[in-house]
């Protein structure tokens, strides 16, 4: 959301809300703060003036002796102080170094947080990548999209529910969460996979995965050496992985990308049909590369695995793509060294198989989801919707059009305005 407001500040400096809660006579950092502050961690961003609001009538708690980033300085600020543009919306909340434009919702903010990391420094390939192809990961909002609603809204919420359960209660592994597991389990879509199935078939043709582990050294040394820039540190992470999709998802984040293979694959392999090509194998959250996704759900879900594991260790059997995903992730340089100065401590998971019948879990997601799914799939264009209109009694009816010889010398006109030329 969005919201414009007469206000001059001066401050040069973007200002950035962050909620509190309240606890006892402390004040703790609820989830969708803690993901704000963990992709600050990760960007190294220093671009915002961090403000932390505690809730309403907690004017005198003590601030969060813990989830704070070491390398993210914070101040407080109650509420009654806070700038009238940003009183008005849901907290995080960014407003511009004019004080005449606030972004608010979490995805809208982090979205911005990646873009100005990457405007002070374009070789951040590591942090522009987040934003997933054609720039578009979270982009839609939560209102129309069932992914940007799960990983903003259903999850985060079902974790805070879930922690706040009595220990002596026995857990249930939540709606959200179930579905999440789902969302896991299905087929990996990403441009030109084609090319990366083939390499995934010589591979398993070989018997062997020496490729793979070349590509992933190769990623690891020019993560190592994107580290070493001035303001960030090295995870001291060294990845070796027999697993070509996590190789290619790695490569994708170092400033200079591992150079691709310009020979041709043998004539065996490029023979086969794309049908019969290996499905890859989901690797992150939106399939086979690290996104803003894979950031708004890791502190969401490390919390919830750790509770978890406290409380009913047996049922993370139930969840074994999540919990494989969990180990992925701490793969990417630069999360594990996020992950320490918020706090974020590991858990260090046994490696659960898919049981045969963990699609039967789908039965305890919400019911607005299933019954999305049960409906027909929609199909688009002019007909079916107007028959769809017709049918509840909305007709429409036509008229001439006003100018039917007019036209438009497209030439004249800007190119982002031509048919030919937009997206």
């Amino acid at each position: 959301a969005d919201t414009m407001k007469n206000r001059t500040t001066g401050s040069g400096e973007e200002s950035l809300y962050l909620d509190l809660s309240h606890k006892s006579e402390e004040c703790t950092v609820p989830l969708h703060t803690s993901i704000t502050l963990f992709l600050l961690s990760y960007c190294g961003s220093n671009s915002f003036s961090v403000f932390l609001v505690p809730a309403r009538g907690c004017a005198g708690a003590r601030p969060p002796r813990k989830g704070l980033p070491a390398n993210v300085r914070t101040s407080l600020v109650s509420r009654q102080d806070l700038p009238a543009v940003v009183r008005s919306c849901c907290l995080p909340a960014v407003v511009d170094d004019t004080g005449t434009f606030c972004r608010a919702g979490l995805a809208v903010v982090l979205r911005h947080i990646v873009q100005r990391t990457c405007e002070g420094d374009p070789s951040r390939k590591d942090v522009s990548e987040l934003l997933g192809f054609k720039r578009t990961c979270l982009k839609a909002c939560a209102e129309v999209s069932q992914w940007t609603r799960l990983c903003e809204v259903s999850v985060p919420l079902a974790v805070e529910n879930f922690l706040r359960q009595p220990e002596e209660l026995s857990p249930a592994i939540p709606p959200a969460i179930l579905h999440l597991e789902k969302k896991l389990g299905e087929p990996v879509r990403v441009h030109n996979d084609d090319k990366i199935r083939r390499q995934k078939l010589k591979q398993q043709a070989k018997g062997q995965k020496g490729e793979a582990a070349e590509t992933a050294a190769a990623a690891a040394a020019a993560s190592e050496a994107a580290a070493q820039k001035p303001g960030r540190k090295d995870d001291g992470l060294e990845v070796k992985s027999d697993n070509l999709e996590l190789s290619t998802a790695l490569s994708k984040l170092t400033v200079s990308a591992v150079p691709a293979v310009t020979s041709r694959e043998p004539s065996h392999i490029r023979k086969v049909k794309t049908s019969q090509l290996p499905p890859l194998e989901r690797v992150f959250a939106e399939g086979l590369y690290f996104t803003l996704a894979d950031v708004v759900l890791l502190p969401c879900l490390h919390q919830f695995l750790v509770s978890l594991s406290k409380k009913q260790e047996e049922l993370l059997g139930s969840l074994p793509l999540l919990s494989c995903w969990y180990q992925w992730v701490q793969e990417v340089p630069g999360v594990k060294r996020a992950a320490a100065s918020c706090g974020i401590h590991f858990l260090s998971l046994p490696t659960f198989l898919p049981s045969p019948d963990a699609p039967s879990q789908s039965s305890s997601e919400p019911a607005n989801e299933k019954k999305d799914g049960d409906e027909i799939p929609f199909v688009g264009g002019p007909r079916p919707t107007m028959t769809k209109l017709k049918e509840r009694g909305i007709e429409a009816r036509f008229s001439p059009h006003p100018w039917p010889n007019w036209t438009l010398d497209w030439d004249s006109l800007p190119a982002a305005v031509n048919p030919n030329e937009g997206k």
